[in-house]
């Protein structure tokens, strides 16, 4: 049982760091410390997210759903 643990932890972690690799590619070299830092940090909430992303895009749903079930008009 550990070692399931283990790994969905593993495999979570390795998204994070797909979903954080743009951002820190596209500006590792041009941006200073503080600006690389200051983006990453700003792109951290939707990488811990990506479980829920990649759910959506999988089964072809939008956004969220809207808090006002009854309002669709």
């Amino acid at each position: 049982m550990r070692g399931l643990i283990g790994l969905i932890v593993i495999v979570y972690l390795v998204g994070v760091g797909v979903v954080l690799a743009p951002t820190v590619s596209g500006k590792w070299n041009t941006f200073t410390a503080s600006e690389l830092s200051a983006s990453v940090i700003q792109a951290l909430p939707a990488a811990l997210a990506w479980p829920a992303s990649l759910y959506r895009s999988l089964t072809g749903r939008g956004d969220a759903p809207s808090s006002n079930p009854q309002s669709k008009g």
